[in-house]
């Protein structure tokens, strides 16, 4: 079975428009091509993310997850294609455009990416103090004060250095800060890269507590399998340079490419699989979501 031959395997061009009554996507990415020197990393790329879901985003190493996502978000300018966020052309230089986008996502880096030099909230008050300085002093800690709680930290990390918190702290953290400006679009960056199962179940669990809750639309790169099973809706894979699938794990276990065998029907794709179960009822359980191992 193929992604070209299997009409189950979603493919942006096969996205209906609004006449059709569907919903249109948050993130429209078109013939998206990324070069580094003589380096290819991306081809004629294309991708949607619908609101509202949590999209995993997959792929071996070197085939450009982050790249994709720093695309998107206006972190590095692409060398041809197309990217809609929010309804706003993404390689637009409009201040106004801009503007749009910087106040309405909100992005959780590889290990947190804070400020070593200030504390955890004088971090989550970065983009309060940047997009809102007319804010008073108290209002922002108050502000910062409930996005901590918000990603599961205690009262007390507030005032704490990144250099004092494990490695499961930092990242929530780092999504307190990703939250500050209330974003309906979040960008995940390997989240659970680096934390024990335990913390990891935990912040999955956290991702999707928060998802239904403030009904966000969460792009989620990672090459974790159980977190991929057990909280996304959907899963885009990257090989050959493009997303050759965007699919449910059920129909992406059945697409006959290579990689995506040897990921998802291999041991440890099999093993994600068998608890797979659990694991999803876990994470929708509303029940404690604080970690700080």
């Amino acid at each position: 079975m193929t992604a070209a031959s299997t009409p189950a395997f979603a493919t942006p061009a096969q996205s209906q428009d609004s006449e059709s009554g569907s919903v249109q996507p948050i993130i429209r990415v078109r013939g998206l091509v990324n070069r580094f020197g003589e380096q290819v990393v991306h081809d004629g790329l294309d991708l949607d993310v619908l609101p509202g879901e949590i999209l995993g985003v997959v792929g071996g190493s070197g085939t450009g997850k982050s790249v994709l996502m720093r695309s998107i978000i206006g972190l590095r300018t692409p060398d041809a294609g197309e990217i809609e966020v929010l309804g706003v052309d993404a390689r637009s230089q409009a201040p106004d455009d801009r503007l749009h986008i910087e106040r309405n996502t909100g992005v959780l880096f590889q290990d947190g990416a804070l400020f070593s030099s200030l504390t955890v909230g004088e971090n989550v008050q970065v983009p309060l103090r940047e997009h809102h300085p007319d804010l008073p002093d108290s209002l922002r800690y108050e502000l910062a004060l409930l996005k901590v709680k918000l990603a599961g930290l205690e009262a007390d990390a507030l005032n704490k250095l990144p250099s004092q918190l494990s490695g499961g702290m930092r990242k929530r953290a780092g999504l307190a800060r990703a939250l500050a400006l209330d974003p309906p679009l979040l960008f995940l960056d390997e989240p659970t890269a680096g934390l024990d199962p335990i913390g990891a179940a935990a912040f999955d669990k956290l991702t999707r507590t928060l998802q239904q809750a403030l009904g966000l639309t969460v792009f989620l790169i990672t090459h974790d399998l159980d977190t991929l099973y057990a909280i996304c809706d959907r899963v885009a894979v990257i090989a050959d340079r493009k997303v050759i699938a965007v699919a449910t794990l059920a129909e992406l276990e059945q697409l006959d490419h290579p990689w995506v065998q040897e990921y998802f029907n291999g041991p440890r794709g099999r093993a994600a699989r068998s608890g797979a179960s659990d694991r999803r009822m876990s994470a929708v359980n509303p029940g404690s979501t604080r970690e700080e191992a």
